[in-house]
């Protein structure tokens, strides 16, 4: 008996941890979800850093909950043994598995 009511006083503290986690980030408007950040990024340069030897740097045209993305005028970076390989592509699905890094804006050295 004991161990059904710690249990289940551990899925209330969780759910407690749980709402109050939710509640902080609601009253936080400064706070921002992954998802929120991507979601505001849509039109705009977003410079996509690849778990391999890749950079793409586009417009983020839309994307889902696997963070797959669709970009539009897109530049790859691709760096082999012979230097940086750039590729010019109109539009591509990226695979949201491959991606280790985002950012809003474009790359630095950006056109």
């Amino acid at each position: 008996m004991s161990i059904v009511k710690e249990n289940s006083k551990r899925s209330y503290n969780t759910s407690v941890k749980y709402f109050s986690f939710t509640a902080l980030m609601a009253n936080n408007p400064s706070q921002l979800l992954p998802s929120e950040l991507i979601d505001r990024c849509i039109g705009s340069k977003i410079w996509v850093i690849m778990k391999g030897d890749k950079e793409l740097v586009g417009t983020l045209r839309g994307f889902d909950v696997y963070v797959n993305m669709v970009l539009e005028d897109v530049t790859e970076y691709e760096i082999t043994t012979e230097g940086r390989r750039i590729t010019k592509l109109d539009q591509i699905l990226l695979n949201g598995n491959n991606i280790a890094i985002l950012v809003p804006g474009g790359s630095p050295d950006a056109e």
